[in-house]
């Protein structure tokens, strides 16, 4: 007679703690502090270069962004993405399990913010980054170790909570 009260108790009080977590969402990343993985790619096109062996070793910090042309998030944080570039902040692209074409219209449309764009296909180089979907992007330092993951969308709000406090550049206000 007690044990449905009891297991009932038991599952909501595990259940508050995570939602008392800090972002409740966003899976650990394995990465983290870690050197990451390559990221030599083919070019997504001959108009936009591919990431070269040393990109992630460059000085500064950098960004590693993982899109799609089929990825409507990605279209969301394109704005923010074309605001870094302008900035100054490298980002290098990895177009992920997508057609070339439709790719290319994609920059061709909204823009390009990338330095460099490596074209995973077949999504092999997404795995070795443990890549859960797209977009996910990556802040990476000079010795190629990563400083922070982060799954979705680039938005202004989450650029200035969880990425302005790492590159320290704050956004220009659209408008």
């Amino acid at each position: 007679m007690l044990i449905p009260p009891l297991v009932f108790a038991g599952l909501a009080g595990a259940f508050y703690l995570g939602l008392q977590r800090e972002a409740p969402d966003e899976l650990p990343s394995a990465l983290a502090g870690r050197t990451a993985p390559a990221i030599e790619l083919p070019a997504l096109d001959p108009a936009y270069p591919a990431p070269a062996a040393d990109a992630l070793t460059q000085p500064g910090l950098k960004l590693v962004n993982f899109w799609a042309s089929w990825c409507a998030p990605c279209r969301i944080e394109h704005p923010v993405l074309m605001q870094l570039a302008d900035a100054g902040i490298p980002i290098i692209g990895v177009n992920y399990k997508d057609q070339r074409g439709n790719a290319v219209g994609f920059i061709e449309e909204l823009g390009n913010p990338y330095t460099a764009i490596g074209f995973d296909e077949r999504g092999r180089r997404g795995i070795d980054w443990g890549l859960y979907g797209v977009p996910e992007t990556f802040i990476i330092d000079e010795n190629g170790t990563v400083l922070l993951r982060f799954p979705g969308p680039v938005t202004p709000e989450v650029y200035r909570t969880r990425f302005q406090p790492i590159l320290g550049i704050p956004l220009v206000p659209e408008g």
